[in-house]
């Protein structure tokens, strides 16, 4: 019971926050430089980091971050459930990300990514998608920003593995930047299909910039794999699978 009733005075100050940067945030962002744009509505971000532990009784325990390029690179991570899109948000700014575009239709919420230069992906079309990662990832690379892509390509519960999809270290490779690896644990605490959150410690690991110069995107690929799940053994309450 307690758990339920952390929950949903999380959830009260998720959803006032969010009405109150729609009336007091998103009106100026549009108006402002991009890399200032992404401070302003970041504070939102911020926000429901620290309202998260408070409210759900979790403990951060975050590690890596002297691991963090000075340039843009392609963050790749594990995609469990919302926590993780929240931090990695602000764990390297201004970040690029791709999603779905069916994100960017919800009130308030998707109109301050509109305003983040996201790559939004019409998943229907899936070799149009494709093209669009890979020219658009590049673009932005080259214009400074890093690029933040999922390689399972939606969320995977804790316990599940899935195939990675090696996209992003096809534009890591093209513009000649590193990709920067995140593992952790999210899931656990904030569960993708259950809106009750789970006290405990959120494990988070970022791991040195993998190089790609000179190297076949399915190599930097399985490096990446390998070093994301070999994190996901240590600091996962749940076990593990092979890869099927």
């Amino acid at each position: 019971m307690i758990n339920v009733l952390r929950s949903v005075l999380f959830y009260v100050g998720y959803f006032v926050a969010l009405l109150a940067s729609g009336l007091f945030l998103l009106p100026v962002a549009p108006f402002l430089p991009l890399e200032r744009r992404y401070g302003l509505l970041n504070l939102y971000n911020h926000f429901l980091m620290r309202w998260f532990r408070w409210t759900c009784g979790v403990r951060y325990d975050i590690q890596g971050q002297e691991n963090l390029p000075e340039g843009p690179c392609v963050i790749q991570a594990n995609h469990q459930c919302e926590w993780e899109t929240v931090f990695l948000q602000i764990m390297k700014p201004p970040v690029c990300t791709v999603l779905k575009q069916e994100l960017l239709r919800i009130p308030i919420f998707g109109w301050a990514l509109r305003l983040l230069k996201p790559i939004s992906l019409d998943r229907s079309r899936p070799a149009r998608a494709m093209k669009q990662v890979l020219t658009q990832g590049v673009t932005r690379l080259e214009g400074g920003l890093s690029v933040l892509i999922f390689p399972e390509g939606t969320r995977v519960d804790p316990g599940v593995r899935k195939r990675y999809n090696k996209s992003g270290a096809v534009i890591a490779c093209r513009a000649g930047v590193p990709v920067l690896p995140v593992a952790h644990n999210a899931g656990e605490r904030w569960p993708g299909r259950h809106w009750v959150k789970n006290p405990g410690v959120l494990r988070v690991r970022i791991g040195a910039p993998i190089d790609t110069q000179g190297r076949l995107p399915d190599e930097v690929l399985k490096e990446v794999e390998a070093w994301i799940e070999e994190q996901l053994e240590e600091i996962s309450e749940v076990p593990r699978p092979k890869v099927s």
